[in-house]
């Protein structure tokens, strides 16, 4: 994927503890944090050491100064952040097309764990979207698990997660998620066709869609890009994973739809490019 020198989008958070705009909650406060805390000092005529030691004891306010876009030499911040305006850009096309505005969710990267507003996580939970506060959430160390861990290598197979969380911002915006807990409380969410199964294979044919505009719109794809994706779709199928992790496979246990199911509807999202055709809840054959 052409990504170095693109613009970035301002929607990313960082969060890191000791990343380049300094860590929440106690992280180091970085540059741009100081610089406000030492201009608040000389116009208050507060010491300024007592500032420090109050916005870094302070997790909400701490986070407020420290937030904002990747530290500019993080090459794989820029990347995740080249990433989200492309979606950006597309997304928003898209909906204005269908005569509406598209509100873009925020991202915010972590080290380790976070408290989002679906709760807390770990970065063994992986890349997720929480549509209480309209935030993606991602620890970089899974661009390194996507290659070793799970054996899909490329800067594309990580554009493809994000695509993915991207698209459960769509669904959220479009109510497409209600529909998931509304079966979630009539207890009919689980299984190999339950709604949890459904929303995931949607958020892939989204993934798809914004694919294709990044070839056919942007014209940023290079070769072997749309393959990445694919290898990225097959190993997080749920029958890999389970296969990998406990030698079987249980299809009541699905959660996200199989290797197969997952690389299927990314390619129909690619090669379609229409949002309206991922009806997933409507579809009897996944």
């Amino acid at each position: 994927m052409q990504w170095i020198g693109r613009r970035g989008s301002g929607n990313v958070e960082d969060g890191r503890s000791g990343g380049g705009f300094g860590g929440f909650g106690g992280g180091r406060l970085g540059i741009v944090g100081l610089l406000v805390v030492l201009a608040i000092s000389f116009f208050t005529g507060q010491n300024p050491l007592q500032l420090l030691s109050q916005v870094q004891s302070n997790g909400p306010a701490a986070s407020q100064v420290a937030s904002g876009p990747p530290a500019e030499a993080d090459s794989a911040a820029r990347f995740v952040s080249v990433v989200l305006a492309d979606t950006e850009e597309i997304w928003g096309k898209l909906f204005a097309e269908r005569g509406q505005t598209y509100a873009p969710p925020k991202l915010r990267l972590f080290r380790g764990q976070v408290q989002s507003g679906c709760g807390g996580a770990t970065d063994a939970t992986g890349p997720f979207y929480c549509p209480a506060d309209q935030r993606i959430y991602i620890d970089l160390s899974f661009y390194d698990d996507l290659h070793r861990k799970y054996g899909a290598p490329g800067d594309f197979a990580m554009a493809y997660v994000i695509a993915h969380e991207v698209g459960h911002h769509i669904q959220h915006l479009l109510g497409t998620t209600r529909l998931a807990d509304e079966a979630r409380a009539r207890g009919t969410d689980a299984g190999p066709t339950g709604a949890s199964v459904r929303l995931e294979l949607q958020a892939d044919y989204y993934a798809g869609v914004w694919a294709h505009y990044e070839e056919h719109l942007l014209g940023v794809l290079d070769p072997g890009d749309v393959q990445e994706a694919m290898q990225a779709a097959a190993a997080v199928g749920d029958d890999r994973l389970q296969q990998q992790a406990q030698g079987q496979v249980v299809p009541d246990a699905f959660t996200h739809g199989t290797s197969a199911q997952r690389q299927r509807w990314f390619m129909q999202g690619y090669q379609s490019g229409d949002p309206a055709g991922g009806d997933t809840f409507g579809s009897k054959a996944l």
